[in-house]
């Protein structure tokens, strides 16, 4: 079998545990036939030549127009590009290119940890035989595209200082395309533990193969 490539590229607030976060999915990436290079530095953006696969999980921190325009050719060029949480929809609040790309930007969590629900929406094979699951933890609530295809979804309940979100349905797992490239976003995953629920697990399992050229 072919070898593909993987760029695991971490960094920014600490809170996500990035390094940690990651270190869940290499092995699973190198068990899937990638050879995986890990990076903190987005001057690996600067040349994706060769690479199937960006798993990036970088909350804040910057990007400079060079690195945004290096990743923003490779996945239109092709190359996957995958995530969860504020890892990728949290990521490079300057630019906004970066989110038109990702398709979504995270804005709140206004309950803080909550219970809510994720439903499955749609019948594709990233979310297959899934049909819901409940968490407790932060509940993302994103400005998104329109043209991404979502997957999941959660819906928000009553709020004291913002009553007119209740009701309000975010997506909470998506794909779309870049060009020739595929982008998988997950918002679960604030911490370990939520990486560690089944269904999420094997949602960004899926969603990473996919992205992959």
């Amino acid at each position: 079998m072919t070898t593909r490539r993987a760029l695991v590229t971490r960094g920014g607030w600490e809170g996500h545990l990035p390094v940690e976060a990651t270190e869940l999915f290499i092995p699973f990436l190198r068990d899937n036939d990638f050879e995986v290079e890990v990076s903190d530095n987005l001057d690996s953006y600067l040349d994706l030549d060769g690479t199937d696969l960006v798993l990036q999980c970088i909350t804040m921190s910057e990007i400079t127009a060079e690195q945004v325009k290096g990743l923003e050719a490779a996945v239109r060029a092709g190359t996957g590009l995958a995530g969860w949480h504020g890892g990728i929809v949290d990521s490079f609040r300057n630019n906004a290119d970066y989110s038109f790309m990702t398709g979504g930007q995270f804005v709140s969590h206004p309950d803080g940890f909550v219970d809510h629900r994720i439903e499955v929406v749609s019948d594709d094979p990233i979310v297959a035989d899934i049909t819901h699951f409940d968490l407790h933890t932060e509940q993302y609530y994103v400005h998104a595209d329109p043209t991404n295809n979502v997957l999941a979804t959660t819906t928000f309940g009553a709020h004291p200082d913002y009553p007119w979100i209740e009701g309000a349905t975010m997506p909470a797992v998506w794909t779309r395309t870049w060009g020739e490239g595929r982008v998988f976003v997950c918002t679960p995953g604030h911490s370990l533990a939520d990486l560690d629920v089944p269904e999420v697990r094997t949602i960004i399992e899926r969603g990473l193969l996919w992205a992959s050229k």
